[in-house]
């Protein structure tokens, strides 16, 4: 059973029994996102079942109510599961179950729990030295980025390190993110009173993907990439370089990274392993630069390590015996026939509109004809990224990532719905 049907089963029981009565508040998705353990999309579909089978209703800005309904007579309900409207993800980034070898990682995860006496002790503030040491080889046959281990630093996520990088940051005001999706880095740099600009190469810092430049996947060409490090030593900027998704350029020739081209002085190189792997995998790294790593170290009291040493120990094991490199290339094949499965469903069922694949591989850009209101997304339960929605055009940046591939054409067939209606 889906995770989003084991929790709407949980408060339909809860209503059902009496336990939640007619108009008390049921948590927000972000709390119980928290409280079960889940993603919010999964919280997001399981409340949209419960509005669909009448057990709660949405009050805009508010939150989710338990609706006035008579709880002994619920068999009037329409809540069959069978009759209920499927799901259709087309926004998450949460990964697809045959994409990866679980039981494989839980193998290395069970090592890691048999190393006793490392686990009786907190982990290094800068991540594990041996992860480090396997960090550095792999990205250097990777991405060619030559980097010592005590250049990189590890964390549970891009966030905690970002959050590293601004404390340790002096004498600079102004970051630049490629767009205005880019939000909760943007928050971030926000909160440590940064001035936030879009698309200003003469900021202080340059935040980029180039991998993933916009919500539509567009890969940053070599010279673009060139241009930039110019100007940005020529201005003294530094650049923070995200390798988002530079694993799954399947159509397209591997793109030197940012900090191999520079040499590393001036760029902040980022990875992380939750789309190799699966989102649940907490681990980021980043390298620094000789003068940040200096200041990280002169600060290092300050900090803690937020990624599980577990999985730190796991992770070096998967990565030594070669299974990364194993995974990247199953997971790009994997994505890639389903954005392709994705894209000859669109272009069958929807002919009219404009379809393509996004340049990293794993999206498709939808471009249709559309008069009607956004909510018809949500309210038929089809989750969807909108690009913009204007003069009867709506543009949609679309992931076949969480849907089975076996799903894909009623997904589309649910999109279409929403479209035309």
């Amino acid at each position: 059973m889906k995770k989003y049907s084991e929790l709407y089963s949980y408060y339909k029981e809860l209503i059902k029994s009496g336990q939640l009565r007619s108009g008390e508040k049921l948590p927000s998705v972000r709390k119980a996102a928290d409280i079960h353990s889940v993603s919010k999309t999964t919280v997001q579909n399981a409340y949209f079942d419960l509005q669909a089978d009448g057990y709660i209703i949405s009050s805009p800005k508010s939150g989710y109510y338990v609706s006035e309904i008579n709880i002994n007579n619920a068999a009037q309900i329409k809540s069959s599961e069978s009759k209920r409207a499927a799901v259709y993800n087309f926004k998450s980034g949460e990964a697809d179950e045959e994409a990866f070898d679980l039981q494989l990682w839980q193998r290395y995860v069970k090592s890691a729990f048999r190393q006793h006496e490392r686990l009786l002790s907190y982990g290094e503030v800068q991540g594990e030295r041996d992860l480090r040491e396997a960090l550095s080889e792999y990205i250097r046959e990777k991405r060619n980025v030559i980097a010592s281990p005590e250049r990189i630093v590890i964390g549970a996520g891009v966030q905690p390190l970002l959050a590293i990088l601004c404390s340790i940051i002096k004498e600079r005001n102004t970051v630049s993110f490629p767009d205005k999706s880019f939000v909760q880095g943007a928050a971030l740099f926000n909160d440590y009173n940064y001035k936030v600009n879009y698309r200003n190469k003469d900021a202080d810092i340059i935040y980029v993907c180039p991998s993933h430049m916009t919500s539509y996947g567009d890969v940053m060409p070599i010279k673009r990439r060139l241009e930039l490090i110019k100007h940005s030593k020529k201005r003294d900027s530094l650049i923070i370089e995200d390798d988002f998704d530079s694993d799954f350029l399947y159509n397209k020739k591997p793109t030197p990274s940012l900090f191999a081209l520079s040499g590393g002085d001036n760029v902040i190189y980022m990875g992380s392993f939750s789309n190799v792997l699966i989102p649940g995998i907490r681990v980021s790294f980043m390298v620094l630069t000789e003068k940040l790593i200096k200041a990280f170290r002169n600060n290092i009291e300050k900090y803690a390590q937020t990624a599980s040493k577990t999985e730190q120990i796991a992770l070096c094991g998967y990565i030594r015996d070669g299974h990364i490199m194993a995974q990247t290339r199953r997971i790009r094949r994997h994505y890639t026939a389903k954005t392709r499965i994705l894209l000859n469903e669109i272009k069958k069922q929807l002919p009219e509109a404009k379809a393509e694949i996004s340049e990293n591989g794993i999206q498709v850009k939808l471009e249709a004809s559309f008069t009607g209101s956004t909510d018809t997304f949500s309210k038929n339960s089809v989750d969807v990224y909108i690009e913009s929605c204007e003069n009867g055009t709506i543009k949609l940046a679309l992931s076949p990532s969480s849907i089975k591939s076996e799903s894909i054409g009623e997904a589309v067939s649910a999109l279409k719905m929403c479209l035309v209606s």
